[in-house]
């Protein structure tokens, strides 16, 4: 629905924050000459002006919309690209209903933004199966139950 309204999908809450470090952006419309031309290849140079225009990170952001198309998503192996859109197919129904209760812009503030995106993806992540820093307490826990 984004892709058809040629809107960015936009990042309003903390489940967006885990995987994108910001709005998922959404491309210009590819044109009727890069359609006849090379269509599959124009739309990966759409992409990647998209990002390059914008100047965001394609690995901050491992998602776009191209626009009246739909979503790509990408990862380290295809398990991840796969878990990426699925969180982005996520944040966009909780937007859209967002979206429908309220015109007030409701983004998350740059220090959750940053919060949330840091814990699992910052150089000190600890947050996420595998990244727990505190192993001493995972192990105690263990114990008591």
């Amino acid at each position: 629905a984004f892709a058809s309204a040629n809107l960015d999908v936009p990042a309003l809450n903390t489940t967006a924050a885990d995987t994108f470090y910001g709005d998922v952006p959404v491309s210009e419309p590819l044109t009727k000459e890069q359609i006849e031309r090379a269509y599959e290849e124009e739309t990966g140079n759409v992409i990647v002006k998209t990002f390059k225009d914008r100047g965001l990170d394609h690995e901050a952001v491992p998602a776009v919309l191209v626009s009246q198309h739909g979503p790509f998503t990408w990862g380290k192996t295809p398990a991840h690209a796969v878990y990426n859109a699925k969180v982005l197919e996520v944040v966009a129904e909780i937007d859209y209903h967002a979206m429908t209760l309220t015109h007030a812009d409701c983004h998350v503030p740059q220090y959750l933004l940053d919060k949330h995106y840091d814990r699992k993806h910052g150089k000190d992540a600890y947050y996420g199966q595998g990244k727990a820093r505190r192993v001493k307490f995972a192990a105690d826990a263990k114990n008591r139950f």
